[in-house]
């Protein structure tokens, strides 16, 4: 099938060359299923006859990744090669700076696709191959249901004003995407890279963060491991999650989180299986993909149009003003990162939040809103505040340092959110309270539920 032009964009005005193959450069979207950049390479490769080589840049410096970071990924990727071995594609992954390896493989390829990523060095990586390749370098965006250019040409101020812009276009994107058979496999190309199947000892010989350890007990990675989670979810959860998603004692959440975050699922075949369900589950089914659609993709189109999406200065000027206003208010307690990194607060729900994060890599995303609330209010400015909440939630949690950490950090303090009735430190920006969770949810079944989570044995 074709893919849709809005997903594609030529980089570039190199033509396409008389190469020795197509290259796949993968890094945002790694998978192999519902993968609109590699169905395209594949389309590309079979039209010039020639074959598919996959290849993924592995650094060790990645920013702010860590052990945990890398043994999910590699999880992943281990299963992706394989995945792609079955469908008669090489995929090599070779140690070094992504851009450089896939500007060295393209040195002999017809054209190269990459997928898209939002993150400022993630564009600068593209740009940098597009600049200096010799041949063609086309982009192929395929970890959002709708194209962020074709939603908006700029920052959206919350859900309410990309909700009806998303709902205009979804109809149109919520297409199956089939796998194009390979008609040129690749198998015996002769291209050396390191031996993703053997995970454990490539972590060993990896430069990493080891200060941080891998959670495989909780969450393993791969396109396999995030399926069966969600088949699970959609059978059992599904019917509760209308109710439940802001009860964090339960678990009637899809923990797609982390998978998301390394493409090892698509967000298209997720709609598609939701859409699927029972109509009687209507109610869910709409709250499902506001979380998915809606609220994600607004995450996207925040660091698309954002330069600074990860600096205090991103938030409104109604919340700065406010916050500075309050700059200098008494604050009965100030934590140091230390301090909150080591659960060590008086508040017990706050404690039981940061520890779900730190022994799990995830958290309840009703507690992600009170963990970071409780993180200006304990903290000397609003700016220590930031970027203490920031570099904590990209330390532990797996799903860290992507739009959605930098959007619901932002949130925190204003972004995509309105002014509220102003109070002592926070000004006029949401407030959360510990009497708001005992009121709202049943929050010592959330404490009970992370300390069993924790000491349960492997």
């Amino acid at each position: 099938m074709t893919i849709d032009s809005t997903r594609i964009q030529v980089l570039n005005t190199a033509d396409i060359r008389d190469g020795a193959y197509v290259l796949y450069w993968m890094q945002q979207s790694q998978r192999v299923e519902y993968n609109h950049a590699l169905e395209y390479a594949v389309q590309q490769a079979n039209r010039l006859e020639r074959m598919l080589l996959v290849v993924f840049g592995l650094m060790d410096d990645y920013p702010e990744a860590n052990l945990r970071h890398y043994t999910f990924m590699l999880e992943g990727l281990k299963e992706t090669a394989a995945a792609l071995a079955l469908r008669g594609i090489k995929m090599v992954l070779q140690l070094g700076h992504p851009a450089e390896i896939a500007l060295a493989l393209g040195g002999r390829a017809a054209v190269i696709v990459c997928d898209r990523g939002y993150l400022r060095h993630q564009r600068a990586w593209r740009r940098q191959v597009a600049r200096q390749a010799p041949c063609r370098v086309v982009q192929v965006e395929s970890d959002v249901v709708v194209p962020v250019g074709v939603v908006s040409d700029k920052a959206e101020y919350a859900a309410r004003t990309i909700r009806p812009k998303i709902q205009r276009h979804l109809e149109d994107y919520l297409v199956e995407l089939e796998a194009t058979k390979i008609q040129h496999p690749s198998l015996d190309l002769n291209i050396d890279g390191v031996d993703v199947a053997d995970t454990e000892r490539l972590l060993s010989e990896l430069r990493l963060d080891r200060s941080v350890p891998s959670v495989s007990r909780f969450f393993a990675g791969g396109t396999s491991q995030a399926r069966r989670r969600f088949d699970t979810f959609v059978r059992t959860r599904l019917k509760h999650y209308d109710h439940n998603s802001n009860q964090p004692q339960t678990d009637d959440i899809s923990h797609m989180g982390p998978y998301l975050h390394f493409g090892q699922i698509s967000p298209l075949y997720l709609a598609l299986q939701i859409r699927k369900a029972s109509d009687s589950l209507k109610t869910a089914k709409d709250a499902y993909l506001e979380e998915l659609v809606v609220r994600r993709e607004l995450a996207m189109n925040f660091v698309a149009f954002t330069p600074n999406y990860d600096d205090y200065a991103c938030i409104p000027g109604w919340a700065e003003k406010s916050l500075a206003d309050h700059r200098h208010d008494g604050r009965e307690t100030v934590y140091s990162r230390r301090q909150l990194e080591s659960a060590g607060t008086h508040d017990p729900y706050w404690n039981a939040a940061m520890q779900e994060m730190k022994q799990t890599g995830f958290m309840h995303n009703y507690m992600r809103m009170y963990w970071g609330k409780k993180i200006l209010e304990w903290s000397k400015t609003p700016q220590h505040a930031f970027r203490t909440t920031l570099a904590i939630n990209n330390r532990y949690f797996l799903d860290g340092r992507d739009p959605n950490s930098c959007a619901g950090v932002a949130w925190i303090y204003g972004v995509h959110d309105r002014a509220w009735a102003e109070r002592p430190i926070f000004g006029k920006i949401r407030f959360m309270a510990a009497s708001g969770l005992e009121r709202k949810c049943d929050i010592a079944a959330y404490v009970k539920k992370v300390d069993d989570l924790v000491q349960a044995p492997g």
